[in-house]
């Protein structure tokens, strides 16, 4: 009996040993589920062109653009309330909640102007909710209101330019009261805790409500599977999308929260393994978490075509922010950052899509619109502060990405049509950061696959 049970447990034994070394060269065949490899969807270029383009050539210049001070301060509202469904206006975690600061903590040139919700000075009030700003905190999801640079006059002279035609995304009305600078880099873009029903129930609307789907109509989601049964336009719109959640997505998983061990010291931010094979693992996403991945490098080149189709634009805006060696220095630098994102090989081609006179695409063109303005609004639906923030941003982004391609009559020589075609200061900032998101989804990506090829290396060992 004891030696039919050595035996048992022996073949056992084996049998684990000979499934994780299949499972392990079945793996290594194709490579990493996220090494992803050929041609990107509707596109003509291939996925290792833009790592390539993206990780060595671009993402290391777009970095030093975003932390200045043009592009680190964005003025939104994120007091909103949600127009499609009821909403308490509470967060649905604790640690998402906007703290403002105590006046006395503000920089000067902040003092006596109404910003952050707190009055100005002759009224000598503060909001009773104002708690003591510290950006290491450690605290999940709190946005951090403060602004550090005391360049606050530039701000006043930054000018807004709303541009009715063809918009696709609802812009925050910049004589609200309720507009606030924040400063980005104090409010990175990380795991949150936000979660469950009310997470859920975003996603759910823009896709089963906004989303295009195979036979017409909306809802349910739309798969890989019959992805290519739709028109190029509806397909376009559901990869930006989806594009878009995967980008988010990896943000969250490259920095994710872990709580201290014993509990009593500070937890950490870092990449989570775990948390990127539970939403990207074929065999936990019913085969389409590939797929969802290369949405990202769709949305990727259609935001790139956007900026290299502007560029010209770009090249003639001062960015100014009142520092005049400082505007100089952002000036040089996203001209050069103009002529790498121009130089790429294979841009998205914006022409094929909605290239009919007729009727028929007018109107499809005009519910592309219609639907992608609906998500920019849903924004406001989102119950955690600081991911409604970066949610706004990315959508606005993406939505002044669509106003570059798609607006009507505009050629591609925008300093000619500068009179007639405009973005706000809120546009070019949320484009550039939402393009910037990309950016380091794409760079993010990769460090994931380095760390899961390395892991199936010592399980090989």
């Amino acid at each position: 009996m004891i030696v039919q049970h050595q035996n048992f447990v022996y073949l056992i034994v084996i049998y684990f040993l000979t499934y994780c070394i299949c499972a392990v060269q079945s793996n290594s065949s194709g490579g990493c589920f996220c090494k992803l490899e050929g041609r990107i969807d509707d596109c003509s270029c291939n996925i290792d062109t833009v790592d390539y383009f993206n990780n060595v050539k671009l993402y290391p210049i777009l970095r030093s653009i975003l932390v200045t001070d043009f592009f680190r301060y964005i003025k939104v509202n994120l007091n909103r309330g949600c127009p499609f469904w009821h909403d308490d206006s509470k967060c649905a975690i604790q640690d998402c909640s906007v703290k403002t600061c105590p006046e006395e903590q503000l920089p000067p040139g902040l003092k006596g102007h109404q910003v952050f919700g707190v009055e100005s000075e002759k009224n000598g009030k503060l909001n009773q909710d104002q708690e003591t700003c510290d950006e290491n905190n450690g605290e999940l999801g709190a946005v951090n209101q403060t602004i550090s640079d005391e360049n606050y006059e530039g701000f006043q002279k930054w000018q807004q330019h709303d541009d009715a035609i063809d918009t696709f995304c609802e812009m925050d009305d910049e004589n609200s009261a309720d507009l606030q600078y924040v400063d980005l880099l104090l409010n990175p873009e990380r795991y949150t805790g936000y979660k469950g029903p009310s997470a859920h129930r975003i996603w759910n609307s823009i896709y089963k409500e906004n989303c295009f789907r195979f036979g017409g109509g909306y809802g349910p989601y739309t798969t890989s599977k019959n992805l290519n049964a739709m028109c190029l336009e509806k397909r376009a719109f559901y990869r930006a999308i989806s594009g878009l959640h995967s980008s988010i997505s990896i943000h969250l998983c490259a920095e994710h929260y872990t709580k201290a061990r014993d509990c009593f010291g500070k937890g950490e931010w870092g990449p989570n393994i775990d948390e990127f094979q539970r939403r990207f693992d074929p065999k936990r996403t019913d085969g389409e978490g590939p797929q969802w991945l290369k949405n990202l490098y769709f949305i990727y080149l259609l935001e790139l075509r956007a900026i290299a189709k502007a560029a010209s634009y770009f090249e003639n805006e001062l960015f100014y922010t009142g520092s005049e060696e400082n505007d100089k220095h952002v000036q040089v630098a996203v001209k050069k950052f103009l002529e790498i994102a121009k130089s790429f090989p294979d841009h998205f081609d914006e022409k094929v899509m909605f290239s009919g006179k007729d009727k028929e695409a007018r109107k499809l063109k005009e519910e592309f619109r219609l639907h992608f303005l609906n998500i920019s609004r849903i924004m406001d639906c989102v119950g955690c502060d600081k991911c409604r923030l970066w949610g706004k941003i990315q959508v606005q982004g993406l939505g002044t990405a669509f106003k570059i391609l798609f607006s009507k009559d505009l050629s591609t020589n925008f300093a000619i049509n500068r009179k007639q075609f405009r973005l706000s200061r809120s546009e070019v900032v949320s484009l550039f950061n939402a393009f910037g998101r990309l950016s380091n989804s794409v760079y993010h990506l990769e460090k994931f696959r380095q760390t899961l090829g390395s892991t199936r290396k010592k399980i090989e060992l």
